[in-house]
């Protein structure tokens, strides 16, 4: 399997097939964490696209392991400004971070979905990162904005979080 930095490269270098594998690797999970920011699926979209041409409008220095992380912060910056235009033509309420539905089938994970729903905005975006996007806690710092340590600490709470709520609708935890 490629890794994302060598794609990025070989895009760099010519070949339109990589930009696609990037494209088609995290397309799809970006426009859903867009979403979540902005609650707002065609935006979310645009913005997807959007975060991708800034990556390949020009060279940008991405370290090995980076590329994912580069990503999201991108897309994350652009929703942050695209909801700060809107809230200044029109007042809209602060939209929750959302996830989405369809990752959760079973009972347990719609039990899951329901508390992790409940958690602080902050909580439930670095769960997301970290655990849904499988993110490392330094790249989920970048995308956020804060330091490895915040990261860390947001984690710790929202796990202590979303446990207290767990419990407190009957969760019962598998041996």
């Amino acid at each position: 399997m490629v890794s994302d930095e060598t794609a990025y490269r070989k895009y760099l270098a010519g070949d339109e097939a990589a930009a696609q594998l990037l494209v088609e690797r995290y397309g799809d999970a970006l426009t859903l964490y867009i979403n979540g920011v902005l609650g707002d699926i065609h935006e979310a979209e645009d913005l997807m696209i959007e975060a991708f041409a800034h990556i390949f409008a020009r060279e940008r220095p991405i370290q090995d392991g980076c590329f994912k992380a580069y990503l999201y912060k991108t897309g994350r910056n652009l929703a942050l400004r695209c909801k700060t235009r809107r809230r200044f033509f029109l007042p809209l309420e602060e939209l929750p971070f959302e996830l989405p539905t369809g990752l959760f089938q079973n009972e347990q994970h719609q039990q899951l979905y329901a508390a992790l729903g409940k958690l602080k905005k902050e909580y439930r975006e670095t769960l997301f990162l970290v655990y849904f996007e499988e993110l490392s806690y330094r790249q989920a710092a970048q995308v956020l904005g804060r330091t490895e340590q915040q990261v860390t600490n947001l984690v710790y709470r929202g796990k202590q979080q979303l446990k207290q709520l767990l419990e407190q609708e009957g969760y019962q935890y598998e041996n």
